[in-house]
C-alpha cells in the first residue's frame, strides 16, 4: 500500500487484489489448474487414508474429476463396474513404492485421483 497523507482514510483506497472465493474459472478450468505430477511418496498417506482412486489411462483425468465435482454417481459407478476406476490395494502400493512411480494427480475432495505417468 502506498503512503497516504495523515488526513486520508485508507478505506478510500480501492482494493487491488481478489478475495478468496472470487475465482470465476469454470470447474473444468479449476480441475486442469489443480492437476499435477507427483511421486508415490506424496500419495502414500492418501492411500493409507483410503482416499486414493486409480483412474485408467484410457480416461481423461479431468473428465473423471468433473464427474466427481458434479456428483455424477451413475457415471462414477459405471467406471467402477468397468474397472476403469479402482481403489488401489496393498500390492499396488508396494509396487509403486519399489518402482518410484510418478502420477498425474487431481484432488477432488475427499478423493485424490491418480493416473500413472509412463517413463
Amino acid at each position: 500500500m502506498k503512503n497516504l497523507p495523515h488526513d486520508s482514510d485508507p478505506s478510500d483506497e480501492p482494493m487491488r487484489y481478489g478475495m478468496l472465493g472470487e475465482d470465476t474459472s469454470t470447474t473444468g478450468e479449476k480441475l486442469e489448474k489443480y492437476t499435477g505430477e507427483v511421486g508415490w511418496i506424496y500419495l502414500r498417506s492418501h492411500f493409507e487414508a483410503g482416499a486414493l482412486l486409480y483412474v485408467d489411462p484410457s480416461l481423461k483425468l479431468t473428465e473423471v474429476g468433473q464427474a466427481f465435482a458434479d456428483d455424477d454417481a451413475d457415471r462414477v459407478a459405471e467406471w467402477r463396474q468397468g474397472g476403469d476406476l479402482v481403489s488401489p490395494s496393498q500390492p499396488h502400493a508396494d509396487y509403486w513404492e519399489e518402482s518410484g512411480a510418478t502420477f498425474r494427480a487431481l484432488v477432488v475432495s475427499p478423493f485424490v485421483l491418480i493416473q500413472p505417468i509412463e517413463s
